[in-house]
């Protein structure tokens, strides 16, 4: 029997550390909000019920979050990459990130008094882009590099941008090394969304901006999920957006399932271990979700997630492949949406729970019922096009070059 998704119950020991549920807090939510709201163009993205989805499944109602709309960036990592790089500047002119603007931060008075900058960061495609196009937007440099096994596609949207982009020989972990030693060595200021001993402020306010979007989802649910499924490849998503809820509902936190690739299955295989102790992944981790294929965890990310989740998914890349074709060709009056291949591999992993009678004791577990209220991030759209109308046209079910 084929199993598409393995899956484990979150038993390890929780973090001792007293400040794990304070990297991301409801006020930092709303702090990111309030900047985010000062980029020209901003609007929440949409939040699309799919109601006939929801009752071929038997549950109680679905929730998807269409970051594909988020700027004209098609993803939603500028959140994170934006807000960090706009607090870095902030604190650079000695002020608070509540007390700046996005039109301040991009005047010749702050360029004058920060100087040059270059940014760097390591990135498959969406985060890197992010960068660029936020240093752009503010005048500053930024210098992007690929793991292998990145799309030219993708590696044309941050070059568009303005910014030096490479693909190297190097898988994902390996290639975020080269870009800090490249930082260094060049005086220039990594923006990464992965932390490490020695690297985690930025990290942080990366995962600080992220959490707006669980504040922009609070706008939109008249009421809060019960189960929350995200994607994670070093955690920082995952975590932001778990926080929030973790913070904001502590005496009855929504349910929350950990998704990964099986080519980068971190957090899983933490999970197995069951000692607390984050795993790694090695390898080319060569997969269709190419935002998931981190093998090393964020060290924050990790204690948040150890600490807050309820069960971790590992998935081949046919169940992404299936989430696309679902969001993409949608049932009754639901909306389309037009989710890639990191994007939509919690609504396909949704659909075998709720389907595939190998999966019915973990439907069990979860609870998934008609009283379920399912909260669903698309986080990307169709970010490599061609690749996407490999999978949902033409069939595609798995990682090719």
């Amino acid at each position: 029997m084929v199993m598409e998704i393995k899956w484990a119950k979150n038993t390890m020991p929780k973090s001792q550390l007293n400040n794990v549920d304070c990297y991301i807090t409801a006020d930092d939510a709303k702090c990111a909000y309030s900047f985010h709201k000062t980029i020209p163009g901003y609007k929440i993205t949409p939040l699309v019920k799919l109601k006939s989805l929801a009752q071929h499944f038997g549950v109680g109602e679905i929730y998807v979050k269409d970051e594909s709309k988020r700027f004209d960036l098609n993803a939603f990592k500028i959140t994170g990459a934006g807000f960090a790089m706009a607090k870095y500047l902030s604190i650079s002119l000695g002020k608070d990130i509540s007390e700046v603007t996005f039109e301040e931060l991009k005047s010749p008075k702050t360029k004058k008094k920060t100087g040059d900058i270059t940014f760097y960061s390591a990135t498959d495609g969406n985060h890197g882009r992010a960068v660029a196009w936020m240093a752009s937007k503010l005048g500053y440099k930024a210098v992007i590099n690929m793991p292998k096994g990145s799309t030219e596609r993708r590696r044309q949207n941050i070059l568009n941008t303005g910014a030096q982009c490479v693909i190297t020989e190097m898988n994902y972990d390996d290639t975020v090394r080269y870009t800090n030693n490249q930082a260094k060595e060049n005086n220039g200021i990594v923006v990464q969304d992965t932390a490490w001993k020695g690297y985690e402020e930025i990290p942080t306010w990366i995962m600080q901006g992220y959490s707006a979007m669980a504040l922009e989802i609070e706008e939109q649910m008249d009421y809060p999920p019960t189960h929350i499924f995200l994607q994670a490849g070093v955690g920082s998503f995952a975590s932001a957006i778990q926080s929030y809820y973790a913070n904001v509902y502590k005496e009855n936190p929504p349910m929350v399932v950990i998704v990964e690739s099986d080519q980068a299955d971190c957090f899983y295989l933490s999970a197995l271990a069951n000692d607390g102790k984050a795993r790694f992944k090695k390898g080319d981790m060569l997969t269709l979700m190419a935002g998931l294929a981190c093998g090393e965890p964020n060290t924050i990310s990790f204690e948040i997630i150890k600490n807050h989740s309820a069960y971790f998914a590992s998935c081949a890349d046919i169940v992404t492949a299936y989430g696309m074709r679902i969001l993409g060709n949608p049932m009754g009056q639901d909306e389309r949406i037009m989710s890639g291949e990191s994007g939509a591999v919690t609504t396909g992993l949704l659909a075998y729970i709720m389907t595939d009678t190998k999966y019915q004791s973990f439907r069990k577990e979860l609870k998934l019922d008609k009283n379920s209220k399912i909260l669903l991030i698309s986080t990307e759209g169709d970010t490599d096009p061609e690749c996407y109308r490999d999978v949902v046209w033409r069939g595609r079910n798995q990682y090719s070059k």
